[in-house]
């Protein structure tokens, strides 16, 4: 049976064939509204711990921490090959020449095939730019951008210290060079209304990106997202499962068709998730959200 939407597997058929998997690497970044180059005290969402595995290490080393993916998914699919995902932080802040070197490494171990650079739309000089356009003639290379709302009011609210107009610089810059894109977009932000969320739908729909990933707000223990909230200076939506599957369900109706979705939910270790906790895996949201748009579609 068709699928409802495009999704990142279509994406990566369309670039390779037979099984790909993503491994993450912490490369031992930092963040400029972290550091102090664009702000402090970094998203007010961010919580590192939610999404690193385990052998995510920045002591292990890139190769290492890739090799160890690999030994992860090897069990299952002894002929996968593999796309080194830098994820944690923002993996474009640092000199050209460190980063060269860390991209090649990752690109050196055996059976990866291609990277992905997770990042900040203010943070993608041309010249490096000018290194991934190259990098792209070799390999699979994709840019995806932490760009969460269309809403400069949002953005500056959780403290993301960039503009959408710099999202839409970076990803037209980007795509220009011929390198994949992706955006990550964050769905239940405070202040946001159904209709604001998809006026970002509608924003992304209009730029030349490849892949967008959304995910539920996630109020996660020890992110002063979450000690706002307790302290009553604001709150956030609150979303059943129902609510946030009719939202996923508007959100395939409204998006560009070319674009593929990658995810629609994420998932923080049980014992640091406040909000919410709907007892779902994300492959069981997955299976909910496609019957109802099959349902929807009869």
């Amino acid at each position: 049976m068709a699928k409802p939407y495009r999704d990142f597997s279509d994406f990566l058929a369309e670039h390779f064939s037979g099984k790909i998997q993503k491994i993450s690497v912490n490369a031992g970044f930092s963040c400029p509204n972290r550091d102090g180059t664009v702000g402090t005290g970094g998203c007010t969402y961010c919580n590192n711990q939610t999404f690193n595995p385990g052998y995510c290490l920045p002591a292990l080393g890139v190769a290492e921490q890739l090799e160890e993916g690999k030994r992860f998914f090897a069990r299952k699919y002894p002929s996968m090959r593999f796309l080194a995902y830098f994820q944690a932080y923002t993996n474009t802040h640092a000199d050209i020449d460190r980063l060269s070197r860390l991209y090649e490494e990752a690109l050196a171990v055996d059976g990866i095939v291609g990277i992905i650079i997770g990042t900040r739309p203010d943070c993608m000089p041309d010249r490096l730019l000018d290194y991934l356009e190259g990098l792209s003639t070799r390999t699979f290379v994709m840019v995806e951008y932490g760009a969460e709302s269309c809403h400069d009011s949002t953005l500056q609210l959780i403290n993301r210290c960039h503009t959408w107009s710099q999202t839409v610089d970076a990803v037209n810059r980007t795509s220009a060079r011929g390198i994949h894109v992706g955006l990550h977009m964050i769905m239940g932000l405070p202040g946001e209304t159904t209709d604001m969320m998809l006026e970002s739908v509608d924003a992304l729909s209009a730029l030349p990106i490849d892949t967008v990933k959304f995910h539920q707000l996630q109020l996660v223990r020890g992110t002063r997202l979450a000690r706002d909230v307790e302290e009553g200076l604001y709150d956030v939506p609150r979303m059943s499962v129902d609510d946030y599957i009719n939202l996923c369900v508007a959100i395939v109706r409204r998006i560009n068709p070319s674009v593929a979705i990658e995810r629609f939910t994420s998932q923080s270790p049980e014992e640091l998730l406040i909000y919410p906790r709907w007892g779902l895996k994300n492959y069981q949201f997955v299976n909910l959200l496609e019957r109802r748009l099959r349902e929807a579609a009869r």
